[in-house]
């Protein structure tokens, strides 16, 4: 078998490609657009995985290359609600002003991993949790005017310097927050 294989990431998501740099894996990255809209579960924890398969299935019938292509997906999940990525100023910020650090925020991630030149596909799912200190007017703000807070699910980034000061406790790891679990990712890869 082909342990040789270029990975391809097909995502644009800053978060899982530092924790894919972080973890030293060689990557490309292919933009990727699916209506995520389109793909519904009430089940907040299988959400994810259902999004990283259809993923999957929309890179691999554009990819024709030998690889190794990662899509994920991440919801997050705070006092039993699904936190997307906003949609308005006004949710951004509902989102944002709402967090404290006696209640955590479960980011449930789905990850799938296609061989395209076997036609393999595994996957899997994590769960890991972050504590937000409460985040200044301020900065709320400024990540609305930024744009940023319409980028994330739940509307934030702990790896963003402004919400840095405000990541508490994990229980997990950071890149599970960030969207990518390496750990998870890892495995997935030596099975394809």
């Amino acid at each position: 078998r082909d342990t040789h294989l270029k990975i391809i990431l097909a995502s644009q998501s800053q978060g899982r490609q530092l924790a894919l740099r972080q973890a030293g894996i060689v990557f490309s990255v292919q933009q990727l657009n699916i209506d995520e809209k389109a793909v519904r579960c009430d089940d907040f924890t299988k959400l994810p995985l259902l999004l990283a398969r259809a993923k999957a299935q929309a890179a691999c019938q554009r990819i024709s290359e030998p690889a190794l292509v990662i899509t994920a997906d991440t919801v997050m999940v705070y006092r039993g609600q699904l936190r997307e990525k906003p949609e308005s100023a006004e949710q951004a910020a509902g989102y944002l002003r709402s967090y404290n650090d006696q209640t955590p925020v479960f980011a449930h991630t789905g990850v799938a991993v296609t061989n395209t030149q076997t036609g393999k596909s595994v996957d899997g799912s994590a769960v890991h949790a972050v504590y937000l200190r409460a985040i200044p007017e301020p900065v709320i703000a400024e990540l609305i005017a930024s744009r940023k807070a319409f980028q994330w699910a739940g509307g934030f980034a702990i790896q963003e310097p402004l919400l840095k000061p405000y990541a508490g406790h994990i229980d997990g790891s950071a890149d599970g927050i960030w969207g990518l679990p390496v750990d998870l990712t890892l495995r997935l890869l030596q099975k394809a």
